[in-house]
C-alpha cells in the first residue's frame, strides 16, 4: 500500500466492515478520497468516511470510525488510526509505505499526474478567436497562456480535446481592414473607422510590392484583392505569433465558411423544429427569452442580413454535430454579455445549458515596468502585441505569469519583477528548483553515484521527506481538480508553494551527496529517488503550463 491507493484502501475496510455487520453494501460509494490534515499533528492522512455513511447505514459514525480503525489496523503500510470529533479518522502510514510513492513517480516518469478524471468527455476548447485584422494583443495572450494550459489540464485528466480559433473573417471589421489597408497603399488617409499602426503600412507594402499594378485602382477593383491577400497575411502572423509562443491550434474555424457553406439556414432549421423560431417585422427571431436571455435575438433581419448571432447559433450547432459533448469558450471581458445568450443557444437547440456548453469570462492585464505603465505599441498603435511581451520577458516567464492567476481578477504584469533571476519571481523559483536538482544529479554521475533500480523507502523518514513525499503524491489530484474547476493556475500554485518550496526545505535539512572524501551515505540512494521523483513532478507541472523545465540557470 502507498499514500496513492490509499483512498481505495480505506473504501475496502469499510466494504470489509459492511459485510461483518452485515450492512448493505450498496450504502459504498464507488470512490472515496483522503486529505492531508491542515495539522500535520493530526496524522498524515484523513478521512470523513465514516460521517458520511454512519447515518445511511443506521450505524453511529463515532462507532463505524471505531469499527473502520480497526479493519485499517490490520492493513499492509498503516502505522495507526486515531479517531477524532465525531468520526473522522486520522491515519498514520509508516516510512517504507510513504517512501513507495518515489518509486511510483520514478517510473511513472512524464505520465505521473496524469488521470482518467474526465475521461469518456470530448471537449471543444476555443480561446484567443481574434479578429485577423491585427496583431494578437496583450488581452488575447492572456487567454492563449491560459487556454493552452487548460487544454494540456483537460488532456491530462483524461478528456479528449480538440482546441479551436474560430476566425472572425465575416462582417464590417474585414471591410474596415480592407480599407484601411488600401489607404495606406495609396497614402491616403486611414479611414475614420480603420485600423491604425505600423503594421497596416507594413501589410499594405507587401501586397503591393507583389502586385504594384494594385497602387491607383479604383476601389471596387482593388478593395477585394487587399481584403483577400491581408488577411491571409494578418492570418499567418497571428498563426506563427501563437506557435512561437507554444499555442498550437488543432482547427482553424472560419466564421465566412458558416454563411458559405449553408450552416446558418441548417441551424435555424434545427432550432425550427425544436419549436423557438420565429417570424416579426419581417425578420427571423429566436425566442430565447424562454431560457433566461434578456431579450429575443435576431437571426436574419428583414432585408435578409444574417446576424452575427445566426453565425453563433450555427457555430455552436456545428460543434455539436461534430461530437463534441461540451463546448467551452474562452472570453474577454467586454464579452460577459455572450453567457446569457450563448446558454441560450443551447438550450434552444435542446441541450442542458449546464453539460453542453461552459462560458468562461477573463479580466484584463495591465503591463508595467518598475510600477510605472509600459508604452503603447508604435507598430499596432494603441496595444502591446504578443510578440512584444515575448520580446521583453520571454516565453516562459510570459506564460508562466499570465497562467498563474486566476483569470476572475485583472491582472498586472510587472516587467522587472517577472524577469528577476531571484526567489521572488514565481517562475524562477520552481525554475531554479527544477535546475538545482539537475545540478544535483549531475554531481552524483561524477561521483559515480547511482540510484540504481530499487532504493529501501523505509529510510526516507525525515520529517522534511515525509512532507516533500505527501506533496508528491498529490499531484494527480492537484491536476484532476484543476481540470474540472478550469483553473489551471492551481498548478503553478502547487509548484510554487508545495513542490518548490518543499524540496527546498528537504535539501537544506537532508544531506544527499557526501562533502569531499566523506563516504557515501546509507542514505543517498533513497534520496536520490526521492530527488528524481521531485524533479519529475516540477517538470510535468511546467509543462503543464507550457513552460520549459532547464537543466542550468
Amino acid at each position: 500500500m502507498t499514500p496513492a491507493n490509499l483512498a481505495d484502501t480505506v473504501l475496502s475496510a469499510a466494504r470489509a466492515v459492511f459485510e461483518t455487520r452485515g450492512l448493505d453494501v450498496t450504502l459504498l460509494p464507488a470512490a472515496t478520497t483522503v486529505e492531508r490534515p491542515r495539522n500535520p499533528e493530526h496524522g498524515d492522512y484523513a478521512s470523513n468516511l465514516a460521517l458520511q455513511l454512519g447515518k445511511k447505514a443506521g450505524v453511529a459514525p463515532r462507532e463505524l470510525a471505531t469499527a473502520l480503525a480497526e479493519e485499517l489496523a490490520g492493513r499492509d503500510g498503516i502505522k495507526s488510526v486515531e479517531i477524532a470529533g465525531p468520526g473522522f479518522l486520522n491515519i498514520r502510514l509508516d516510512a517504507a509505505a510513504t517512501g513507495a510513492i518515489a518509486k511510483l513517480v520514478v517510473e511513472a516518469g512524464p505520465a505521473y499526474g496524469r488521470n482518467t478524471a474526465l475521461a469518456g468527455q470530448k471537449v471543444n476548447l476555443e480561446f484567443v478567436s481574434a479578429n485577423p485584422t491585427g496583431p494578437i494583443h496583450l488581452g488575447h495572450t492572456r487567454w492563449a497562456a491560459v487556454g493552452d494550459s487548460l487544454r494540456r489540464v483537460l488532456s491530462a485528466a483524461g478528456a479528449e480535446v480538440s482546441s479551436e480559433y474560430y476566425i472572425n473573417d465575416a462582417g464590417a471589421q474585414v471591410d474596415r481592414f480592407a480599407r484601411s489597408l488600401f489607404a495606406a497603399a495609396n497614402g491616403e488617409p486611414t479611414p475614420e473607422d480603420g485600423y491604425v499602426g505600423d503594421y497596416i503600412t507594413e501589410i499594405a507594402k507587401v501586397i503591393t510590392d507583389a502586385d504594384p499594378g494594385l497602387v491607383g485602382q479604383p476601389a471596387e477593383t482593388a478593395l477585394p484583392i487587399f481584403l483577400a491577400r491581408g488577411y491571409e497575411l494578418m492570418l499567418k502572423e497571428i498563426r506563427e505569433s501563437l506557435e512561437r509562443f507554444g499555442v498550437h491550434f488543432d482547427v482553424w474555424f472560419s466564421e465566412q465558411t458558416l454563411h458559405n457553406g449553408g450552416a446558418v439556414e441548417h441551424a435555424i432549421e434545427e432550432l425550427r423544429k425544436q419549436g423557438h423560431i420565429f417570424e416579426d417585422g419581417g425578420a427571423i427571431w429566436l425566442r430565447t427569452t424562454d431560457f433566461t436571455d434578456d431579450k429575443d435575438r435576431v437571426l436574419i433581419r428583414s432585408n435578409g442580413e444574417k446576424t452575427y448571432f445566426a453565425a453563433d447559433a450555427a457555430y455552436y450547432i456545428n460543434k455539436r454535430e461534430r461530437g463534441f459533448d461540451r463546448c467551452i469558450y474562452l472570453l474577454g471581458a467586454d464579452h460577459h454579455g455572450y453567457i446569457g445568450r450563448l446558454k441560450a443557444i443551447a438550450a434552444c437547440a435542446g441541450d442542458d445549458p449546464a453539460e453542453n456548453i461552459e462560458i468562461l469570462i477573463g479580466q484584463l492585464v495591465n503591463l508595467v515596468r518598475g510600477g510605472q505603465p509600459v508604452r503603447l505599441s508604435k507598430r499596432a498603435g494603441n496595444i502591446i502585441t504578443l510578440d512584444e511581451l515575448v520580446e521583453a520577458v520571454g516565453s516562459d516567464a510570459a506564460r508562466y505569469s499570465l497562467a498563474r492567476s486566476s483569470t476572475d481578477s485583472t491582472l498586472t504584469l510587472d516587467i522587472e519583477e517577472i524577469t528577476k533571476n531571484s526567489s521572488d519571481n514565481p517562475v524562477f523559483y520552481v525554475q531554479y528548483a527544477h535546475a538545482r536538482i539537475c545540478s544535483l544529479l549531475r554531481n552524483a554521475e561524477d561521483k559515480k553515484i547511482s540510484r540504481g533500480d530499487d532504493y529501501d523507502p523505509a529510510l526516507l523518514s525525515h520529517e522534511r521527506e515525509k512532507n516533500l513525499l505527501k506533496t508528491l503524491n498529490q499531484f494527480p489530484e492537484v491536476v484532476a481538480t484543476a481540470a474540472e474547476l478550469r483553473e489551471p493556475h492551481r498548478i503553478a500554485v502547487y509548484l510554487e508553494e508545495r513542490v518548490a518550496t518543499d524540496y527546498h526545505r528537504f535539501y537544506d535539512a537532508c544531506q544527499v551527496l557526501p562533502k569531499g572524501d566523506e563516504p557515501v551515505s546509507e542514505f543517498a540512494q533513497s534520496r536520490l529517488w526521492l530527488v528524481e521523483a521531485t524533479r519529475t513532478v516540477l517538470a510535468n507541472g511546467l509543462d503543464l503550463l507550457g513552460v520549459s523545465a532547464p537543466e542550468r540557470m
